[in-house]
């Protein structure tokens, strides 16, 4: 990965990416090692992560760190950062990345898809910011970096658990920024619109619905992973030691 910026403030930190084999979540272990970075992921998917851990191979050493985790078992996901943080001894990153876009109509949700939505969605960003918060406060520096998304702010159809879950982000986002100001840790949340993902381009971003996307963008370009995971390095950095609580577009003019 070609890097524009490189972040002096990011060597040897500890980041932690929940969602990391594969997408924006890839994209952001890459470039968090490309900064000299200490990397922590979870994923549910372990053969996508191990594919991952031996592509960044050439890099291997103790600076990368993975565990499977379904980030539905809020025990299992608070665990999984205390075993990362004993591992590297401490913890300066939090990307609460992980989400699930899945498409559903209205009329067939049930009680059960609902609270499986957010179990996903949303629920883990806050246990995940939670157990960072118990580590962070002891040496008084942190960034924490939600996902949220566009959706939230246009809505659109099928995707309404999806869009309330990334909704209750940008208030989390808000929420959290001011109960952990005190200690200097700040939360941040990137809103990205459809980012060109390999998930994405093999279901839902089609030629037709990415022509329909690109003409309503300022800029006719497609969002990559990468881009996405540069706006990430900036909110992790000392760079950006003045900015929290903030929900950051990323979408090309879309909204």
């Amino acid at each position: 990965m070609s890097l524009s910026t490189q972040y002096k403030s990011l060597k040897d930190k500890v980041v932690f990416i929940t969602g990391g084999a594969g997408g924006i979540g890839a994209s952001m272990v890459k470039a968090f090692r490309a900064q000299g970075a200490k990397v922590a992921f979870i994923d549910s998917n372990k053969e996508m992560a191990e594919a991952l851990i031996t592509d960044l191979s050439p890099l291997s050493d103790n600076t990368l760190w993975y565990k499977t985790v379904d980030v539905t078992d809020s025990i299992a996901l608070q665990e999984s950062i205390y075993q990362a943080v004993t591992h590297f001894g401490g913890l300066d990153v939090l990307v609460n990345n992980v989400g699930n876009d899945h498409r559903q109509d209205i009329e067939n949700i049930s009680a059960y898809d609902w609270h499986k939505c957010m179990q996903v969605n949303l629920d883990p960003a806050f246990f995940a910011a939670q157990a960072a918060y118990k580590t962070m406060k002891k040496n008084s520096t942190g960034s924490i970096i939600n996902f949220s998304s566009i959706n939230a702010l246009i809505g659109l159809q099928h995707m309404t658990g999806y869009v309330t879950a990334k909704a209750g982000l940008i208030g989390m986002t808000k929420a959290l920024s001011k109960e952990f100001g005190e200690h200097n840790i700040r939360v941040n949340a990137i809103v990205p619109g459809w980012v060109a993902t390999e998930r994405q381009l093999s279901t839902w971003l089609t030629s037709k619905e990415e022509q329909k996307w690109t003409e309503s963008m300022a800029l006719k370009k497609r969002i990559l992973p990468e881009d996405v995971a540069n706006l990430a390095l900036f909110l992790a950095s000392n760079d950006s030691a003045l900015i929290t609580g903030q929900g950051i577009v990323i979408d090309g003019g879309r909204t």
